[in-house]
C-alpha cells in the first residue's frame, strides 16, 4: 500500500525542474554533480564549498552561483533542494540549516554521528514541512531494488541470510585529519560500512534485531577503524554478515569482473594506494586536488555500480550481482538477470528520482530520516558491540516502506520500480513488477 503523507508533509508540485544547490564539492559532490547534470527533472542552480578551485570550476561549468559558506547556498531563492556532502561532523547543523531556511534535503550517510543529532533533523524538517532522503548509500543500486523486488514476490521462497564483503584501499586514500578520528565520522565505520548495512537493511525487510560485531585498527599511523567483521540477526529470523576491509591489500573487485564500485572497469593493482600515499607530504591538498569537482572528467559508467560482492541465500535460489545486473543461481545452474543501466548514472539518479517523487506525487521516501535513523544505530551498534564484546539489541529499527504505483506514475517515470529488467528469465520468476 502507498504510505500516506504525513502531517508534516508538503504538498505535492508540478512544473519545472527541480533547482538543486550542492554543500561540498568533494569526492561525494562532484559525482552527485554530474548525475544532477545528466538528469532531466533538476538543475543545478548553486554550490557550496571553501576551496576556491571546485567552486570556480562548478560557476564555469553550469553558469550558477558559488558561496563559500553554506548558509548563503541555503538563503539562495533558486534553490529547493539542498544535497548535503560537507564533512561527516557538519551533517546535522548543515541539514537543520537548510530545513530551517525552507529547504528540501538530501544528506549523505553518514546521517548524523549521534542518534540525538538523527532526531534533531528529523524534528527540523518536520517543523519546517520540507522532505528528507538520507543517501546516496549502494542501497539504491539498482541491482539491489532487483533482489529485494525478487525477495519481496516470494518467488525464492523465504530468506536465509545475506553476505556482503568489500575489500579496498578507502583508508590509504589522502585523507582530512577529522577522517582519521573515529569520534569526528572517520574511518569506515560512518563512511563505507552503512552502504552494506543499507543494502542489507532493504534486502532483509529493515527491522534489525541484534548485532555482534569485532572491528580492528591495525595501523598507529591511522588509527581509526580499518577492518571490520558484523553479524546481524533480524526480526524476521534472516540473518546478514558484513565483511568490510579498507587496508589496501586485497581489492575484491577482482571477483567482480574487474568493475570498480561505480561500474567502470578498473586495473587491479594492489597496495597502489599505499605506495602513492608513501610519496605524498600534504593530504589535504591532495584530497582536493585529486577527488574535488573540476579535478578530473569522469564518464558516464558503462556498467551497473556495486559494493563489494553481496549474495542472497533463498530457499530456492541464491542472487549476486553481476557487471550488468544480476545472476540467479538455482537448480537449473546459473541465469543472468540484465538490468537497463538507464540514462546517467545509476544509483546516484535512484537518489534524485526518490525526492522527485516526494516532490512531485507526495510520496513518503523509503530513505527517510527515520530510515537513515535506524542505519545509523546499527553502525553504532557495531562499534559498541566490538568494545564492550557483547550482542547488541537494537530499538530504533523501522521496516521498508511498500508504495504501489500509480497510473500516473508510471506515465511520467517517476515510479517505484526503478530498474527496468532487459532480460527476466521465464523459468520460475514471478515478480510483482
Amino acid at each position: 500500500m502507498a504510505a500516506p503523507p504525513g502531517p508534516a508533509d508538503p504538498a505535492p508540485r508540478t512544473g519545472p525542474p527541480i533547482g538543486l544547490g550542492i554543500a561540498g564539492l568533494g569526492m561525494a559532490g562532484a559525482v552527485m554533480v554530474q548525475a544532477a547534470a545528466a538528469h532531466d527533472g533538476y538543475v543545478l542552480r548553486a554550490a557550496a564549498d571553501p576551496h576556491p578551485a571546485p567552486r570556480a570550476a562548478f560557476a564555469r561549468d553550469f553558469n550558477a552561483a558559488v558561496y563559500d559558506d553554506v548558509r548563503a547556498l541555503c538563503a539562495d531563492p533558486a534553490v529547493e533542494v539542498v544535497y548535503i556532502a560537507t564533512p561527516h561532523q557538519f551533517h546535522a547543523p548543515h541539514a537543520i540549516l537548510a530545513a530551517e531556511h525552507g529547504k528540501h534535503v538530501i544528506l549523505e550517510k553518514p546521517m548524523a554521528l549521534t542518534l540525538a543529532d538523527c532526531d534533531a533533523i528529523i524534528a527540523a524538517a518536520d517543523r519546517n514541512h520540507v522532505h528528507l532522503v538520507v543517501g546516496h548509500t549502494h542501497g539504491f543500486d539498482p541491482a539491489v531494488h532487483v533482489m529485494r523486488l525478487l525477495i519481496a514476490s516470494g518467488a525464492l521462497g523465504r530468506l536465509g541470510m545475506i553476505h556482503s564483503f568489500n575489500y579496498t584501499n578507502f583508508l590509504y586514500r589522502p585523507r582530512r585529519p577529522e577522517e582519521l578520528d573515529t569520534a569526528q565520522g572517520g574511518g569506515i565505520l560512518f563512511n563505507q560500512v552503512p552502504h552494506q548495512i543499507d543494502i542489507v537493511r532493504l534486502l532483509a525487510g529493515g527491522l534489525v534485531r541484534s548485532v555482534r560485531a569485532q572491528t580492528t585498527a591495525l595501523d598507529p599511523a591511522r588509527p581509526t577503524e580499518g577492518s571490520c567483521a558484523a553479524l546481524l540477526q533480524f526480526e524476521n529470523g534472516a540473518a546478514a554478515s558484513l565483511i568490510y576491509s579498507g587496508y589496501d591489500y586485497f581489492d575484491s573487485d577482482e571477483w567482480h569482473f574487474g568493475i570498480g564500485e561505480r561500474g567502470t572497469p578498473k586495473t587491479i593493482d594492489h597496495g597502489a594506494a599505499r605506495r602513492a600515499l608513501m610519496k605524498n607530504t600534504d593530504e589535504v591538498r591532495a584530497r582536493t586536488e585529486t577527488f574535488a569537482y573540476g579535478s578530473s572528467i569522469a564518464g558516464l559508467p558503462a556498467h551497473q555500480p556495486h559494493f563489494g560482492i553481496t549474495i542472497v541465500t533463498c530457499e530456492k535460489a541464491e542472487l549476486r550481482a553481476s557487471a550488468d545486473g544480476l545472476i540467479k543461481y538455482d537448480n537449473m545452474g546459473a541465469m543472468k538477470i540484465n538490468i537497463e543501466r538507464g540514462p546517467g548514472i545509476p544509483g546516484r539518479r535512484q537518489v534524485l528520482d526518490e525526492m522527485g517523487r516526494a516532490l512531485r506525487l507526495g510520496l513518503r521516501p523509503t530513505h527517510d530520516g527515520r530510515w537513515g535513523k535506524a542505519t545509523l544505530e546499527v553502525a553504532l551498534a557495531i562499534l559498541r558491540s566490538a568494545q564492550e564484546r557483547r550482542e547488541i539489541a537494537l530499538e530504533h529499527q523501522v521496516a521498508v516502506i511498500e508504495e504501489e504505483i500509480t497510473p500516473d506514475e508510471s506515465e511520467n517515470g517517476e515510479g517505484r520500480i526503478e530498474a527496468r529488467i532487459v532480460d527476466w528469465p521465464a523459468a520460475g520468476i514471478y515478480a510483482k513488477d
